[in-house]
């Protein structure tokens, strides 16, 4: 593992780096302005991010990052700048804010690969030019640039931060005991359960759901594939809005859960043939499989709420489909050979960012607020963490929540 002393002489000069690549420089005006409007309503971040120009404790770093490239991110990455870091970030396919990739082309010590349009090829190759860059640290979003420094071999990564579900479980799963540098996982932290996943979630994959079909919830079967903090949020949601809802859930725990609040229970099987619409939100490839697509009710749409597009098997539904039609921006039409057509919603990538702005922007504060202080943390005393999965300090986890307390117009207490 690279010290933090060691980390000046083997750094490629970022001028060296391959230039920023963004789908159109002339959105940079509009982008600027959704940075703005979240700027000025992620106060925790900006508390941070004051610290971060006082202190520089990142200065000398260079941070590799994925993570979806939107206005409240941007945030996130204008703090880290702050802080002193340089930074090579891209995002994940479909969920890129081209206005918001442009502007951010402007600030310094940044490099920026993403465009709205690319596919799962396409980050992959800006995953590798994110690894080129050498990074010292990783902001990661479902453990694509730690897979990467693990598949090499070699890296000066020495501590990295990790968004998600996913990226937890590869952490646990695949990638176990192969990581040779400390993980902060911000994905289980109570406060990015409690308010991003248990109360994010729902109302903005809804919102997805609404901009991209322009359709009714009331009255209509959802089945949610999923029952932990963020297949609830969407169940609740759904149901307060007047749907029936149908829960696919594996383990027994989180099924009884489910039953005791009133959502009828199923297998996947059955809830394919049921619903009207069938969202997925596990954390895990391969929910809806092949067999389960031609049991699917003609009309019905299938959307996803996980970080990976391989929560439905998209190619296999395109494999079968005997023809496909693009019926609106974010729903694609599927003529299945039993005479049925389904609707596959935002191509199968997240539908609260592709279709929509992604989660609402006081949730995402306290969540980048994690991000941030967790990355000033391993950057100070990477010593003090033993390599592979971490949980958010205690500590972080209460200093967030007590600057979170201090923004609220709910709150009424004294002066820290």
């Amino acid at each position: 593992m690279t010290t933090p002393s060691a980390r000046a002489a083997a750094t490629v000069a970022l001028d060296d780096l391959e230039p920023s690549l963004v789908a159109d420089p002339a959105l940079a005006a509009e982008g600027e302005w959704r940075v703005a409007w979240a700027r000025a309503h992620m106060p925790v971040l900006g508390r941070l991010r004051a610290e971060m120009e006082r202190d520089r404790p990142l200065a000398g770093i260079r941070i590799g990052m994925c993570l979806h490239v939107e206005a409240k991110t941007a945030v996130l990455v204008e703090t880290l700048l702050a802080g002193g870091a340089e930074i090579a970030w891209t995002g994940s396919p479909a969920t890129t804010d081209d206005g918001v990739a442009a502007a951010m082309t402007a600030r310094p010590n940044l490099r920026i690969y993403a465009r709205k349009a690319d596919d799962t090829a396409a980050h992959h190759e800006h995953i590798a030019r994110v690894l080129a860059s050498d990074p010292d640290m990783l902001l990661d979003n479902g453990a694509d640039l730690i897979a990467g420094t693990v598949a090499a071999g070699r890296s000066r990564v020495f501590a990295a931060t990790e968004e998600t579900t996913s990226g937890r479980l590869r952490l646990t799963g695949e990638l176990a005991g192969r990581v040779p540098y400390p993980v902060i996982v911000i994905n289980d932290s109570p406060i990015k359960l409690s308010f991003e996943s248990e109360r994010g979630i729902g109302p903005a994959t809804v919102d997805g759901f609404f901009r991209a079909t322009n359709t009714f919830v009331a009255g209509k079967t959802f089945a949610v594939v999923g029952f932990g903090w963020c297949g609830r949020s969407l169940a609740r949601t759904l149901r307060a809005l007047g749907a029936v809802v149908l829960v696919v859930e594996i383990d027994p725990v989180r099924a009884l859960e489910a039953a005791y609040e009133g959502m009828l229970v199923t297998s996947i099987e059955k809830a394919a043939a049921r619903a009207d619409t069938v969202i997925t939100v596990t954390g895990r490839p391969g929910v809806v499989r092949r067999e389960h697509l031609a049991l699917l009710k003609d009309g019905a749409m299938l959307g996803n709420m996980g970080h990976f597009s391989t929560e439905i098997d998209t190619a296999a539904l395109r494999e079968i489909a005997i023809r496909t039609e693009q019926v609106n921006t974010h729903v694609e039409a599927f003529d299945l050979p039993n005479g049925r057509r389904v609707h596959l919603l935002a191509r199968g990538e997240m539908l609260n960012l592709t279709a929509a702005t992604g989660h609402q922007i006081e949730v995402m504060d306290l969540g980048f607020a994690l991000q941030a202080h967790s990355m000033r943390i391993l950057a100070t005393d990477p010593a003090s963490y033993a390599p592979g999965y971490q949980p958010v300090p205690e500590a972080v986890n209460r200093a967030i929540a007590e600057h979170g307390l201090r923004t609220m117009s709910t709150v009424d207490l004294d002066p820290a």
